[in-house]
């Protein structure tokens, strides 16, 4: 019978890559000094394997963008099962939003900025929109920075989603390697709280396996008896259930917005983009059900860790996968010069406000936010774990409410984007001019917001890239 192989054939591909990632870190000292993930080394054995062997084999990377999706959302499903205290949130949540606007407002600045010296020097026909791609690549992501970038092209961009790629590809990369980069350094220099760093230093976080003579920690325990049902069956068709809930959220909620018109159906667009936040909202309103139920307890916090994490395994795999590689001559020079730029003032940024801004989990926050700034959500998960195995934090959970704040911060943001192909269209400077104004307005909105979150720390240190408190 003819049965769809295609979704088993992508996971027992991206398995393999983890089983021999997994290998390599367990045997060699490189993956083991440097805490790379095995995800990481998984996805980037299998890029070149997706991008110029899987064409010729009659397969896409379609299926990867598939699983990374529905997997991140799955993961934080997870995470919002487990439930976790809320005391001080409000701050934490606001502060996580600030951060991302912060580096979305920098970013930008950078972009445009060195676009505009380019077509003032070398490149007088470069598309001004150029610069844009940079945060869009880098902070979105690369199916934003491939839309957008596809848009554009309609007005004279040639090649605009391909940049957009190409950016989020080089994202990826300073997410990754300068990800791994900063977990080691933050080691060497104290950052991180000793009880993380005398973990680390264990043989068996270097490489990765638990060795047959040392004692094994539980990672789950049973609330259901296994005759009936086993409880990893159970707390996965609760996540599920609450997966199917939210999406029937999401299509209700894209109804309603649908009778508004295009505008709301542009907006309903835009939510199925964050459906991880809609999915962890949903996943807390099922808790607060079991609880008033009084059945909470036959939820298993160990069995959603571990669905957690085979969620972020597999997907960071994919993500990394499913990245195009585009080579794009004409266009080196200008990439390697923003995308340079833009990734030393993100790293430096972000480790020096996160460790001004907040006052706990200082240097977990730091790395989130650094992967996901760089890379997407799936990197900055990936690189937490390095630290955070159990996501036990509140910092991931933080950072996706914060997501949510963000949405409706960079609604102007958004709408800045096309203002610079107007003004390549029309000649009109007007749009130039109403572009870097409201890059303006962010950056002082940053800066203030800055300033009120730090307090007396926001400049403790001076120019010190961490503040010892």
């Amino acid at each position: 019978m003819d049965f769809s192989w295609s979704i088993f054939v992508d996971l027992g591909i991206i398995c393999v890559a983890l089983l021999f990632s997994t290998f390599l870190r367990s045997r060699v000292r490189f993956f083991q000094r440097y805490l790379i993930p095995n995800a990481l080394t998984a996805g980037f054995i299998l890029l070149p394997f997706y991008n110029f062997l899987a064409p010729r084999l009659g397969m896409s990377s379609e299926g990867l963008g598939n699983l990374v999706f529905h997997l991140l959302n799955l993961s934080f499903v997870a995470m919002s099962l487990r439930g976790g205290s809320m005391k001080g949130a409000g701050k934490r949540i606001f502060s996580s939003a600030v951060m991302i606007i912060i580096q979305y407002s920098l970013q930008a600045i950078i972009g445009i900025g060195l676009t505009l010296v380019f077509i003032a020097t070398f490149l007088p026909n470069l598309f001004p929109s150029f610069g844009f791609l940079m945060p869009l690549g880098f902070g979105l992501g690369p199916g934003q920075a491939f839309a957008i970038g596809k848009g554009w092209e309609a007005i004279g961009f040639e090649g605009g989603g391909n940049l957009g790629l190409t950016f989020a590809a080089i994202g990826y990369i300073w997410a990754c390697f300068g990800g791994v980069y900063l977990i080691n350094l933050g080691r060497r220099k104290g950052w991180m709280t000793g009880k993380i760093a005398d973990a680390i230093d264990q043989r068996r976080i270097r490489t990765g396996i638990i060795a047959p003579s040392e004692e094994r920690p539980v990672g789950s325990r049973l609330t259901t008896e296994t005759e009936a049902i086993d409880t990893m069956s159970y707390n996965l068709a609760i996540l599920l259930g609450v997966y199917l809930l939210a999406y029937l959220a999401l299509r209700g909620l894209t109804w309603a917005l649908g009778a508004l018109g295009p505008m709301g159906e542009q907006l309903a667009t835009n939510f199925w983009g964050i459906a991880f936040i809609f999915a962890a909202l949903v996943a807390m309103l099922v808790k607060r059900v079991f609880r008033a139920l009084r059945i909470d307890y036959t939820i298993d916090n160990g069995s959603l860790a571990r669905l957690a994490g085979v969620s972020v395994d597999i997907m960071v795999t994919a993500a990394i996968a499913a990245i195009a590689v585009v080579l794009l001559k004409g266009f080196w020079i200008p990439i390697l010069i923003v995308a340079a730029a833009g990734g030393i003032v993100t790293t430096l940024t972000v480790v020096y406000t996160a460790s001004r801004i907040f006052t706990d989990h200082r240097f977990d926050r730091a790395i989130m936010f650094y992967g996901n700034l760089t890379g997407t959500l799936s990197t900055g998960l990936a690189l937490l774990r390095v630290i955070d195995p159990d996501f036990e934090t509140p910092v991931a959970t933080d950072y996706m409410y914060g997501s949510g704040i963000t949405f409706v911060l960079a609604i102007p943001f958004i709408l800045l984007l096309n203002l610079p192909g107007y003004w390549h269209t029309t000649g009109n400077p007007l749009y130039l001019w109403i572009t870097c104004a409201g890059l303006g307005a962010y950056l002082v909105f940053s800066v203030v917001s800055y300033v009120l979150l730090s307090g007396k720390n926001a400049f403790r240190g001076g120019f010190s890239l961490w503040n010892r408190e």
